[in-house]
């Protein structure tokens, strides 16, 4: 593995990370009508860490030579992450009840575990991996 392989898939997994930590701040603020979703900064890092999330990911895939649409667990992380997204939307900004956005909140949660569990086992149906 090199170093700049590694220090790629560091950025790309740190951002996972402080996205999702992020959405569910965000959520559980939402749900909580708190004043944090107005603060500035909760408004601007996501946009930021998502794009230095997508800008890695297409260079892992290009360093890699593995693209969505020809790898089969690509294309499945590819489709979830446009669910994740359009769910999201619906969950922090769309949603028109509370009730509404509190499950596209966490439809949004499982199918971001969903992405994880196929980064993980590379396999677009991951409950079917051997162990």
């Amino acid at each position: 593995m090199s170093i700049e392989y590694a220090t790629l898939k560091l950025i790309h997994v740190t951002c996972v990370v402080a996205s999702y930590t992020l959405f569910f701040v965000r959520g559980v603020s939402m749900l909580r009508d708190s004043p944090l979703l107005r603060a500035p900064w909760i408004r601007v890092a996501p946009h930021v860490i998502d794009t230095v999330l997508l800008g890695s990911a297409i260079a892992l895939a290009v360093m890699l030579r593995q693209y969505p649409l020809a790898v089969g667990w690509l294309t499945a992380k590819l489709l979830a992450l446009l669910c994740y997204i359009g769910l999201g939307m619906i969950a922090l900004r769309f949603g028109r009840t509370r009730a509404g956005r509190l499950l596209a909140w966490l439809a949004a949660q499982c199918v971001f575990f969903y992405i994880v569990a196929v980064a993980l086992t590379r396999n677009p149906l991951p409950w079917l991996s051997p162990g």
